[in-house]
């Protein structure tokens, strides 16, 4: 059975942590352009952001599933980094990370969730609509001129 739970202080596979965040992002290596920011990512920039932001981990037993990192902003709970390992995409884990995020959110009495996602990905896209987010900007990487990514919003009632 899946749990989900926070990133606590005395976490210390951050290495586990991040081989599951490039094993889940390594799809988009040569489909979106600029290359994932997954790939500046060390253990050690995973831990400070574990300090910074909130941090979910999808489990079970002592297997990580899935994570994500939550940034309150004014209105919004932002989604980043969430990921599942591949083997385990489809079967509701990311779902659950989501459910977790939105029960957060009203705790923190913020009205919306947001992501930001690549323009090329039109399969997370999809995903995040049948999850009830809806398009709502595109945006620029520095130095292109082209979109590069779409941020997702949904709304919480």
């Amino acid at each position: 059975m899946t749990e989900v739970r926070p990133i606590g202080p005395d976490f210390d596979r951050w290495d586990a942590l991040l081989s599951l965040i490039l094993s889940a992002f390594a799809f988009m290596d040569g489909l979106i352009d600029p290359p994932s920011s997954a790939h500046r990512l060390t253990p050690d920039a995973l831990a400070k952001k574990a300090r910074e932001e909130i941090g979910l981990l999808a489990v079970e037993g002592e297997m990580l599933l899935g994570c994500m990192f939550l940034k309150p902003e004014e209105k919004s709970l932002y989604i980043g980094k969430l990921a599942v390992l591949p083997s385990f995409q489809g079967r509701g884990v990311g779902r659950s990370l989501l459910e977790h995020a939105e029960a957060l959110a009203r705790k923190k009495g913020l009205a919306t969730l947001r992501l930001e996602t690549r323009v090329e990905l039109a399969a997370n896209h999809a995903l995040f609509a049948r999850w009830g987010f809806v398009r709502t900007a595109e945006k620029s990487h520095p130095g292109f001129a082209r979109p590069t990514s779409i941020e997702m919003r949904k709304t919480l009632v």
